[in-house]
């Protein structure tokens, strides 16, 4: 005899995540004066660790952005100095997660550059990167490092390509070379072993970065994606994106079976992007609409229904693009969960906010702080181009984490020639042009004048 068991779920979810709420810091905790970028690209233009806040900023022909110390809070002077090396606008920038003064920036120059930031932050402009890495063959709209293994980072060019560079050499040594359009958007599963992106040919793809194989593919006509994130472990993937009603919606996906996803859920009619980030320590997953101040949150599990609503965080100011603290870097002694670095544009203002678990007891919450991914890496470069996968090393916050790892970043020295990789010269093949350049070609006149007035590198465009 079969039993068949009924399933039974009460109205009422218990979760120790329920009434997590998000604080605003006191205006003297946040970073203010600050000419953040009017650039219109889809990016968050902050990143941040355990002590320093970089963002993007306005600036007169070039790019460049802020590197402050976290404990300098307040107003920030007009001539504060900036890292200003890069002849186009800044589109992305990233800490490398296991040497906390090694960012790497991209830009419409076509290079990505790798810059140390002295102990201290800056003292004056930095205009030398440690590395200029060149490769692409059109602007580059985003890096993102390796999770597990040291100096390697992935950057996605509007040539199309996403470019694997090993950095303690300073070149190209994978190209992965799959999308038939621009690159939206990069996320690692937790060890580093899958690629996957979204792309304005309206595909999502599961990748094996090391191959360039591209496992899964979804063809996602109905639900238009904008973002993806890797669900830590659990073998799922969560976009954002526009269903063919034009509303905000979100798609959780079988990272192994592309053809449908789990479920579809409607957001709200807003058009504003919808940033997802994921804690794998909580489960919980944040949704943050650019252009408006909210920020949902939910719980994910891997049984139906799989996402359960939590709760929002209301602002009225707009937000712009959203930092997010590492792990190690969360006051524990507050039961805080997450950390956003806010961008409010219209105010030139960076606010933190703390996502917090009300508890009243004192003492170390580890059902809340399991072990996390720490500052070691688990893999060399040349391990993990071997094949060889490993999971993040963990530690634990018990301690209240402050100890700086002790690894250094050393260039390579390196001759300008051809950027070959998997035999072809990349500088050399450029696919056709997107939309935005058939209206006109660019051509970079260099020394001429920009229309302050300064020396500069500008640019002309012509009838193609």
């Amino acid at each position: 005899m079969t039993v068949t068991k009924m399933s039974w779920r009460p109205q009422y979810r218990s979760s120790k995540f329920r009434n997590v709420y998000g604080k605003v810091a006191n205006r003297e905790h946040c970073f203010d004066g600050i000419p953040i970028t009017k650039n219109v690209h889809d990016n968050h233009f902050c990143a941040v660790n355990t002590r320093f806040l970089a963002i993007v900023t306005e600036s007169a022909g070039g790019g460049s952005f802020l590197v402050i110390p976290l404990e300098q809070t307040g107003r920030i002077e007009p001539n504060y100095p900036k890292v200003c090396g890069h002849q186009g606008n800044v589109l992305d920038i990233k800490w490398n997660p296991f040497i906390d003064n090694i960012i790497a920036s991209c830009s419409e120059d076509t290079s990505v550059r790798i810059w140390e930031i002295p102990e201290g932050g800056l003292k004056r402009n930095m205009t030398e990167a440690l590395l200029e890495l060149h490769g692409h063959s059109r602007r580059v709209g985003l890096v993102e490092w390796h999770p597990t293994t040291n100096n390697i980072l992935f950057s996605a060019g509007y040539d199309y390509k996403v470019l694997i560079w090993n950095l303690d050499v300073g070149e190209p040594v994978k190209m992965i070379d799959c999308h038939s359009d621009v690159i939206l958007c990069m996320s690692f599963n937790t060890d580093g072993s899958l690629l996957t992106t979204t792309c304005k040919d309206k595909k999502l793809r599961v990748i094996e970065p090391r191959s360039g194989r591209v496992l899964q593919e979804a063809n996602c006509k109905n639900h238009r994606v904008n973002r993806v994130v890797f669900l830590g472990n659990m073998k799922r993937l969560l976009t954002t994106g526009v269903s063919r009603w034009n509303t905000r919606q979100i798609a959780l996906w079988d990272q192994e079976d592309l053809s449908m996803p789990l479920i579809e859920e409607e957001i709200d009619g807003l058009s504003g992007l919808l940033f997802p980030f994921y804690d794998a320590d909580t489960h919980m997953l944040y949704l943050a609409g650019k252009g408006d101040g909210n920020i949902r949150y939910y719980e994910i599990s891997t049984e139906k229904p799989f996402l359960s609503y939590l709760m929002e965080f209301r602002s009225p100011a707009p937000q712009k693009g959203l930092g997010v603290m590492p792990k190690h870097g969360l006051d524990v002694s507050a039961c805080e969960v997450f950390r956003f670095y806010k961008l409010v544009t219209l105010k030139g203002l960076i606010e933190p906010i703390s996502m917090i678990v009300p508890r009243r007891s004192d003492s170390y919450q580890e059902d809340i702080y399991p072990m996390t991914p720490g500052t070691e890496p688990a893999l060399t470069p040349d391990e993990w181009l071997g094949g060889i996968n490993r999971d993040p090393v963990l530690m634990s916050l018990k301690e209240g984490y402050k100890k700086s790892s002790k690894m250094v970043f050393k260039a390579p020295i390196k001759e300008k020639k051809s950027v070959v990789v998997n035999g072809i010269d990349l500088l050399e093949n450029v696919p056709p042009r997107t939309e935005n350049e058939v209206a006109g070609l660019r051509v970079s006149v260099p020394h001429g004048l920009s229309a302050r007035g300064d020396p500069q590198v500008f640019t002309v465009w012509t009838a193609p």
